[in-house]
């Protein structure tokens, strides 16, 4: 399988996270670049760094102000007496604040929605490349049948003018609008992260042209919360074009792999000309944050389900935090799908 990496997704290096009114280490460090991109040269797949497509695919799916936020705001910190490493807020916009502020300290609360995305000096640097790489996997997708894009940071809890959740460009959507740019067909997005993809979510909420499924841990008390609901079914133009398959907590590979094969079942009857698998790996009965009890075999057996629709797909990394089954469950997965392409 060709593979996508881009060594700058080392320069985003968060190491403390403001949770529950303690500070920990981060979950999301750049220490899962290292451990995937070994992962995949341990599997033999044919390795390659992203090259630059610009901004005009991210800007296909976010917010011009937005994106520009991302890029300027560390060269504006010297409007923030006291910054040293990171910039953070915590003052965050809800739907009923209706002004666009101009100081810095309001636009971070109006561009980020928690305390798990901070900018650093990196940061810019590390989320342009991630993007780049899940544009690269969505290219080849079409050219070589399927492709892996190692993305880090993370992207699908980013909305199309907000960061949050550890993501703050939506790689998969990146990739989906890529893909439906370029093959002129309706695309779908299969998302297997244990949580629920919202901003891929709100991105596609209202267009029929991009069908998203979501497989995820019940969010009615785990993140993201206010979203991820079996009733949210698309609107508009996107109404049927929405599909969230919730689980209970401590559903493991039988549950989860009906699920799979419900949304898969969702996908086929679109009749799509590509696909997107968000892989969160932290559906992991391992995973340090997860609320799942998928096994590695589970994530070899979703792999093969997924190829086994033989759709031209990019496979977008997406969670899986730092733990010794998090390699061996990348490995599994991509072993599983090679086997079913071969």
């Amino acid at each position: 399988m060709q593979a996508f990496h881009h060594g700058d997704s080392l320069r985003h290096d968060p190491d403390r996270y403001f949770r529950r009114g303690a500070i920990i280490s981060h979950p999301e460090q750049a220490e899962r670049y290292r451990l995937l991109l070994e992962a995949t040269q341990d599997g033999r797949h044919l390795l390659r760094e992203a090259g630059d497509a610009g901004l005009d695919p991210i800007l296909a799916v976010h917010d011009a102000g937005y994106v520009a936020f991302l890029r300027d705001v560390w060269a504006r910190r010297a409007e923030l007496p006291g910054i040293e490493d990171e910039i953070l807020t915590g003052h965050f916009a809800r739907p009923q604040m209706h002004r666009r502020p101009e100081g810095l300290l309001g636009l971070i609360g109006l561009y980020t929605a928690d305390t798990s995305t901070p900018v650093r000096a990196g940061t810019w640097a590390a989320v342009y490349g991630s993007a780049q790489v899940a544009i690269a996997a969505a290219d080849a997708a079409l050219s070589e049948s399927h492709a892996y894009a190692l993305c880090r940071p993370p992207g699908h809890h980013a909305y199309a003018d907000s960061a949050g959740g550890f993501c703050y460009l939506n790689n998969s959507a990146i990739a989906a609008e890529r893909l439906r740019a370029t093959t002129g067909g309706r695309v779908a997005i299969l998302d297997i992260d244990v949580h629920h993809g919202n901003g891929t979510q709100g991105i596609f909420y209202g267009r029929g042209d991009v069908l998203t499924v979501s497989v995820h841990a019940d969010p009615a008390d785990y993140f993201p919360y206010f979203a991820g609901y079996a009733d949210e079914t698309g609107a508009g133009p996107g109404e049927g074009f929405n599909r969230n398959l919730p689980l209970p907590q401590g559903s493991g590979d039988a549950a989860w792999l009906a699920a799979i094969r419900e949304g898969l079942s969702a996908i086929a009857s679109i009749t799509p000309t590509a696909l997107v698998v968000a892989l969160g790996l932290d559906a992991s009965a391992d995973d340090p944050i997860g609320a799942l009890k998928v096994t590695t075999r589970g994530f070899q057996e979703a792999a093969a389900l997924i190829a086994d629709a033989q759709l031209p797909t990019a496979i977008v990394q997406e969670g899986g935090y730092l733990c010794p089954a998090l390699p061996r469950n990348l490995a599994a997965f991509l072993a599983g799908f090679d086997g079913r392409r071969m």
